[in-house]
């Protein structure tokens, strides 16, 4: 995947396309606007922008979205920028600071070790 920087909404209307996909763009705009109160025209514009971002593939008749993205492939470039971006790309004071910052049970952290483990 090349890089490409997804914003909140587009991210929002993403969660959808995954969940539903394929799925008509007007099926989105009904599940957009029950879940965040937008209008169809807001949905649009943002469907738009994914398509043009080649995230989505559009087809027709209908409209029809297809991710062009996993959402695991999403993540890992979202985690990798706001690495580079507020922790100078140091990983390490990336977990530092989630260490310190969070509360964690004895579950989450034998969980987390065991992935740490299983990376070295």
């Amino acid at each position: 995947m090349n890089p490409v920087q997804l914003f909140d909404s587009e991210l929002r209307l993403m969660e959808i396309v995954w969940e539903q996909a394929p799925v008509s763009a007007k099926n989105i705009s009904s599940i957009a606007g029950k879940r965040f109160g937008w209008n169809k025209n807001t949905t649009y514009t943002v469907l738009k922008r994914l398509v043009k971002k080649e995230v989505i593939k559009r087809s027709e008749p209908g409209f029809i979205c297809t991710p062009l993205v996993t959402k695991e492939q999403v993540q890992i470039q979202e985690t990798k920028s706001l690495i580079d971006k507020v922790y100078n790309g140091s990983a390490k004071l990336l977990f530092s600071t989630f260490f310190k910052s969070e509360k964690l049970s004895a579950e989450d952290l034998d969980e987390i070790q065991k992935i740490i483990d299983s990376h070295k």
